[in-house]
């Protein structure tokens, strides 16, 4: 596992109470399944339905987060790209150590936009 530190008990049985809060507002939440692989980041596993990814997303909030089981998944999947949304910069950076010739994005600030366009356009193949 990958120790980060962080400013919170957050992943952790701390916060019960607020899983609880988060799954009394999950009831009310309609959704649908992902059109793009979703990864877990409780286990790395691709998510295939939107209830399921929304369970998933409740019960992560007192359990650990496995980064490392998400990059071997990204690894298998053949990602050559990864952008993280704010606040970013601790993912991306183990992204670059784990996944040599990754490219990456740390978004921050609204101004890189376009970059990110660019990364999802070259390695996605998605139209702008």
């Amino acid at each position: 596992m990958i120790a980060l530190p962080v400013a919170g008990a957050f992943h952790t049985r701390f916060m019960a109470p607020a899983e609880d809060a988060m799954r009394e507002h999950a009831e009310t939440v309609d959704v649908t399944d992902p059109v793009r692989p979703l990864l877990s980041n409780a286990d790395g596993s691709v998510v295939p339905s939107g209830a399921e990814a929304l369970q998933r997303l409740v019960a992560q909030v007192t359990r650990p987060v496995r980064w490392d089981a998400c990059m071997a998944t990204l690894r298998e999947l053949g990602v050559t790209a990864v952008v993280e949304l704010p606040p970013a910069g601790t993912l991306v950076g183990l992204v670059k150590r784990e996944l040599k010739g990754t490219a990456t994005l740390a978004l921050k600030t609204p101004d890189q936009l376009d970059k990110a366009v660019d990364i999802i356009t070259e390695h996605a193949g998605v139209d702008s």
